[in-house]
């Protein structure tokens, strides 16, 4: 059941993103931006791993919720939503085109090394409080705006980065919390 709930989560998460991306003329150019953020895609394996006491499995349902993720947001690029024509022939030809195109063979595999990586880190939180966990999570939020600066690919407006720094501290603050709290509880 849980990697039922992981596909059909990642299925909605990866094809809401690239519905919100495509919509920047009605929405305004923060729909595409926001749409391009990266930490999400990072944060949705950990909390899937979060769910889970055993390593392994919070491992490969981060990868699962990943890939679904992706199959999501291709599928959404080229179904009839996006002003793509429906036939199967179409449809599966556009697929294999988007994956082998652009940056795309890079976010798949990404994903594929991603993926289990934070549905462990999120295993890792939920089992022992584990501090890289906390800061890898809120860094990637966090310093997201940094990096893409830095490679020079950090696009316009500026509130959507706003928010996603904001997220960052205040996803922090939660895990400061959190940790501590947990150390304060004595074993009986």
């Amino acid at each position: 059941m849980a990697y039922l709930v992981a596909i059909v989560l990642g299925l909605a998460f990866g094809a809401a993103d690239q519905f919100l991306g495509s919509r920047s003329i009605t929405l305004g150019l923060w729909a595409s931006t926001a749409a391009q953020v990266s930490a999400p895609w990072l944060v949705l394996p950990f909390l899937v791993g979060l769910t889970q006491q055993r390593s392994r499995r919070a491992a490969t349902l981060g990868l699962a919720v990943s890939v679904a993720a992706l199959v999501g947001y291709f599928a959404m690029t080229y179904s009839p939503l996006e002003i793509h024509p429906w036939s199967l022939h179409r449809f599966a030809s556009g697929m294999v085109a988007l994956t082998r195109g652009w940056y795309n063979p890079m976010y798949v595999l990404g994903g594929l090394i991603t993926g289990p990586l934070f549905g462990l880190l999120g295993q890792r939180w939920r089992a022992r409080r584990w501090w890289v966990s906390a800061v890898l999570v809120a860094g990637v939020l966090f310093l997201e705006p940094l990096v893409r600066w830095a490679a020079g690919r950090l696009m316009p407006p500026a509130p959507v980065w706003t928010v996603e720094v904001a997220l960052g501290i205040i996803v922090g603050a939660i895990f400061v919390v959190a940790g501590s709290a947990s150390r304060r509880v004595t074993p009986t």
